[in-house]
């Protein structure tokens, strides 16, 4: 079964307040707000969900930050997040809701940040996908790379991690390794091979799925592990010359 076939089911037994419990109780009839307003979920078997509708939500906030909303973004939230067209309508109503309210994309980040406070990798898959649909129109503007920014900052995440993420969007030949590693020039190869290593473990495509990442959005990790091993490829050569 799809993701997006449970999306607002799977959600309704959490315990929500803040912006999620609101937009979520006016698709519900208010069933959101008679449950306890704990900012926090206490049940994990459905993070898969809480995911996949963080991704719609700051997907939506997202798609105008440059002030319009591109056909082409469009298309990407819909074929980077794997929506069948039987769901479609649904997720739909979720995106424009959440594009035309008035609340900023802050309270949300921060309310996932809580949500996924012990998954900084799963947090980091948020920024990595975000900007594939930033990208989705053939330019990441400065709005759109500053709010995906702020978002990474809210999440928790250091500059080196987030400056990975938006490195390793690169093809192989125009990325700079070091960048993509979290290490400078300077390091020792065997330093380098430990962030290799460690960032390999934090980013296999299985470890994610485990931790709440869907397998309908799984494809971009796997381009981050890409970039990873073609980062330490090149490390390796410009070390041995």
């Amino acid at each position: 079964m799809s993701i997006w076939g449970s999306l607002l089911g799977g959600v309704i037994g959490f315990s929500f307040g803040g912006p999620f419990g609101a937009l979520l109780g006016s698709f519900l009839g208010g069933k959101i707000s008679r449950l306890n307003s704990s900012k926090t979920i206490r049940n994990q078997q459905n993070t898969q969900e809480i995911f996949a509708l963080s991704l719609i939500i700051l997907s939506a906030k997202l798609s105008k930050a440059d002030g319009h909303v591109s056909k082409e973004e469009l298309i990407a939230v819909k074929d980077k997040l794997q929506i069948p067209d039987s769901e479609i309508d649904q997720v739909a109503k979720i995106f424009n809701k959440a594009k035309d309210e008035s609340t900023g994309y802050e309270p949300y980040a921060k309310q996932i940040a809580e949500i996924f406070r012990d998954n900084i990798n799963v947090l980091e898959e948020v920024i990595n996908i975000l900007f594939y649909i930033a990208e989705a129109d053939g330019n990441v503007s400065n709005d759109e790379e500053t709010m995906i920014a702020n978002i990474a900052y809210i999440f928790g995440l250091s500059q080196k991690q987030y400056q990975s993420i938006k490195e390793s969007r690169k093809t192989s030949d125009k990325l700079n390794p070091y960048i993509v590693l979290e290490s400078q020039p300077t390091d020792d190869l065997k330093t380098i091979r430990k962030n290799y290593i460690r960032l390999s473990k934090e980013h296999h495509p299985d470890l994610l799925i485990s931790k709440g990442v869907p397998v309908e959005v799984i494809n971009e990790s796997k381009n981050k592990m890409r970039s990873i091993n073609a980062a330490w490829d090149q490390v390796q050569k410009l070390k041995s010359s």
